[in-house]
């Protein structure tokens, strides 16, 4: 993935605007730039647009909507700042945080009314550290969905989606504005197209083992449930263009993906009252901490995995979610009568077990305190029959990307706004601050949505000016 000059390089076409990427960012920008008057060509390197969406729970978090007023949910701006904020310690742009929280109810809104997304807002628990309901999702809760109604969205008003054709390299000036840019097909067959603005939304580099190594090597080489096409080439690009980029540590990962199925077992289940046990069949961490930083937290347990245990009312919340329901069809899902009869079918030490559970007993009666320092009393305690999911740790995608100021422009080192290139999602520096002990639930698609919006609203702005 390099930059090349742009001099002296004749274009099959030129368009006004191209999209790199068709997941949540990408299909949203495209969204965004139609409604101002402007179509995108969106070039996507799989057969099918999918992404890191395809592989998410769908969850946006979103303050000031419809549906919350609807339902009399009390959210604001500065609340859902505060949670970010409060989440990553502060280490984050607090004028970019702000920004998104303040456009996010709208984009919502717009998605749902003007062009007949499904998302309704998720009831009934909260997320890690948000204060209010304010997750918008599918209603079968997959990142599947999610991205086939933008899809069906962007194919209802026309906009073209360039499927199987990857870019390999950026034309540019001397001035670093992008002119255009060369993809190839699985045949083997190159084009290069002009443009006058281009969106990154090609996501991050989990996918990609060298800059794991480099940027991330506590994850390199472990469980990755993200997409492969995940390759950093909007950080390469942006290095070669001298862009500014930060937090190129952080990450989000998951402390809940069914081993081996492979499956994501929502973490709602942790939330409302389940616990994970080790091979010893012992707790090792807060589990309300947050998912993210769980994901470390069971790599480092024996084996590297780690057992979710809970009861039939969280059976029951689980199959709320399609992922989960998918899961239990596979036979991740296994259920006994007795604490002994788990101990057996789960291959765990029954006396270490039976401590583990009549501790958490004491904890939800108010008895005793968890050492490490979860609050058991505002759910009931865990009763027989039992169920229980073996789970191992994940890299979801990285958080860390290209620095962008509020219209979605990509900065460069010196602080001004490269020409013409605007990114977003994973491309664009996330919420989440320098590890992944900062990432809020829906921070991924906050920024994916959020900013692709932005970016496909100023994009087609710059181009009518």
């Amino acid at each position: 993935m390099a930059v090349l000059s742009s001099e002296a390089v004749e274009f099959e076409m030129t368009l006004p605007l191209v999209i790199i990427g068709a997941g949540a960012c990408g299909l949203t920008a495209a969204l965004a730039a139609y409604d101002e008057g402007i179509e995108a060509l969106v070039i996507e390197r799989d057969s099918v647009p999918q992404g890191s969406t395809a592989l998410s729970s769908g969850m946006i978090p979103a303050c000031g909507t419809a549906q919350q007023k609807a339902l009399g949910v009390e959210d604001s701006v500065a609340l859902m700042s505060q949670d970010i904020l409060s989440k990553c310690h502060g280490e984050t742009d607090h004028a970019m945080v702000k920004n998104l929280c303040a456009q996010s109810g709208a984009t919502i809104d717009w998605l749902c009314e003007k062009h007949n997304i499904g998302l309704t807002l998720v009831e009934g628990f909260l997320y890690p550290n948000h204060s209010q309901l304010r997750m918008h999702a599918p209603k079968s809760r997959q990142g599947t969905d999610l991205v086939g109604s933008l899809r069906q969205a962007v194919e209802a008003v026309g906009v073209d989606i360039f499927i199987d054709a990857v870019v390999t390299d950026l034309f540019a000036d001397d001035n670093n504005r992008v002119h255009g840019l060369s993809l190839t097909r699985p045949d083997g067959s190159t084009s290069k197209l002009g443009c006058q603005t281009l969106i990154l939304a090609c996501n991050g580099f989990g996918g990609n083992q060298q800059m794991m190594q480099r940027l991330i090597p506590q994850m390199a080489g472990g469980n990755y449930f993200g997409h492969m096409g995940n390759q950093g080439d909007a950080i390469l690009w942006g290095e070669a263009l001298g862009a500014q980029m930060a937090d190129l540590g952080a990450f989000q990962g998951h402390g809940s993906v069914a081993h081996p199925h492979g499956i994501l077992i929502s973490w709602a289940l942790m939330m409302e009252g389940g616990i994970q046990v080790n091979v010893d069949a012992q707790r090792f961490s807060n589990e309300h901490q947050g998912y993210s930083e769980q994901g470390r937290r069971v790599l480092r347990q024996p084996e590297a995995t780690v057992w979710c245990i809970y009861d039939t009312r969280l059976h029951q919340l689980g199959g709320d979610f399609e992922d989960y329901r998918l899961a239990e069809k596979g036979g991740a899902v296994r259920t006994a009568p007795s604490i002994e009869a788990l101990a057996e079918l789960c291959d765990l030490n029954s006396a270490n077990l039976a401590k583990t559970l009549a501790a958490t007993q004491t904890f939800a009666a108010g008895a005793s305190a968890d050492p490490f320092g979860r609050d058991f009393t505002t759910k009931p305690a865990l009763v027989a029959p039992y169920f229980a999911v073996k789970v191992t740790g994940s890299l979801f995608h990285t958080q860390g990307g290209l620095v962008v100021d509020d219209k979605a422009r990509v900065m460069s080192q010196k602080g001004k706004a490269l020409a013409n290139l605007y990114a977003g999602g994973g491309a664009a520096r996330g919420l989440s601050g320098p590890s992944d002990w900062g990432y809020l639930s829906g921070n991924g698609l906050l920024t994916a949505v959020v900013l692709g919006r932005i970016a496909g609203r100023s994009a087609a702005n710059q181009i009518k000016c």
